[in-house]
């Protein structure tokens, strides 16, 4: 009864944030025109659109996993890079729709999370498993991204000044955590206490995807080299008893 709750909840959820992202796109577009100006792009502006894209990463990654072909994958990505939230929302929206009733009563994160064919292979692992370039290209976004924030604090002081909180740059800060939204839920069935998962959320709206590339470089080292990357989405529960014992260590 609980996860039917969850999974109607989420529908809840993300549908009412895919219209809401709508609507702020469309009031934003109203009595601000549209967003491609020159004048627009101030230091913290590009700094934000750098944060927002390095966060579309791994959810484009998710996306290229969970299709079953190259052209509904590419199509839903470049959805994602124009429309941001509104994509992401939809998307989950979507997955979670073609949950079967099972699926839903069973646990429903889960089955969104993970491709079918995945669900029917879990115990085949590959002999090439990409973990330890994902390992690296997550550290290497966290530190672009680190790098971005202290240069732009250097050349333009504080983000925190009211003529920077232009409609456009509110427009995307919403986009932005409505994606963050998405992360977040992921990080709260991945962790095993709420504590841990609320400092993480925290760290997530404060950080963005600084902590983002972090946490996603964490779990990866929860799994060994040889595991198949997929396995990075579970929460230990799920997971082989062995990546659950090193996930406990981590």
């Amino acid at each position: 009864m609980a996860m039917a709750s969850l999974s109607t909840g989420l529908k809840a959820l993300f549908f009412v944030l895919c219209c809401a992202m709508v609507t702020t796109l469309l009031y934003t577009v109203s009595i601000d025109g549209l967003p491609f100006r020159k004048d627009l792009l101030t230091p913290w502006m590009a700094a934000t659109l750098v944060d927002f894209s390095i966060n579309l990463v791994p959810l484009a990654a998710w996306v290229w996993y969970k299709e079953s072909t190259y052209i509904s994958a590419i199509l839903w990505i470049i959805l994602l890079v124009c429309f941001g939230s509104i994509t992401t929302s939809a998307y989950i929206f979507v997955q979670l729709l073609n949950l079967s009733p099972q699926e839903s009563l069973q646990d429903p994160i889960y089955h969104v999370l993970l491709r079918r064919s995945s669900k029917d292979d879990m115990e085949h692992k590959r002999k090439h498993s990409p973990v330890v370039t994902a390992r690296i290209f997550f550290s290497v976004l966290g530190l672009l991204m680190l790098g971005t924030l202290v240069y732009t604090l250097v050349t333009d002081g504080s983000p925190f000044r009211k003529e920077l909180l232009t409609p456009w740059m509110t427009a995307t800060l919403i986009d932005f955590y409505i994606n963050v939204t998405a992360l977040s839920v992921w990080v709260v069935y991945k962790e095993s206490s709420w504590i841990s998962a609320v400092v993480w959320i925290i760290l997530l709206i404060c950080f963005g995807s600084i902590t983002t590339c972090a946490y996603i470089v964490q779990q990866l080292f929860c799994i060994t080299s040889q595991d198949p990357l997929y396995l990075v989405l579970l929460n230990s529960r799920n997971r082989f008893p062995i990546d659950a014992i090193q996930c406990a260590k981590c």
